[in-house]
């Protein structure tokens, strides 16, 4: 499954409530203003583990519009709008946390 979080965590505690809920297989999107959330110090605990493993991308588009290209915690993967599809065909169900 995927699960596309939007906004900061600054904001909503939408990445937190995903976090609380996902299996061992699903994987994590950030989009929009929820990429803010893949800067290094920002929930880095709550996403080490997962990003660890591979299961935490944010989209490139909105991470360089927030100008936090060279602040990306560790083993974040960025994906352009052709990788967002690509997550969404290989995952089947998205789960859209707002």
């Amino acid at each position: 499954m995927l699960h596309t979080v939007n906004k900061s965590s600054f904001e909503r505690n939408s990445l937190k409530s995903c976090l609380n809920t996902i299996d061992d297989i699903s994987v994590i999107l950030l989009i929009e203003d929820g990429v803010i959330s893949a800067a290094k110090n920002i929930n880095s605990l709550m996403i080490a583990d997962l990003a660890a493993q591979g299961r935490i991308y944010a989209l490139q588009g909105d991470v360089e519009a927030r100008g936090i290209s060279s602040k990306l915690a560790d083993n974040i993967k960025l994906v352009d709008y052709a990788g967002f599809v690509d997550l969404v065909v290989e995952h089947g169900t998205v789960v859209s946390w707002v």
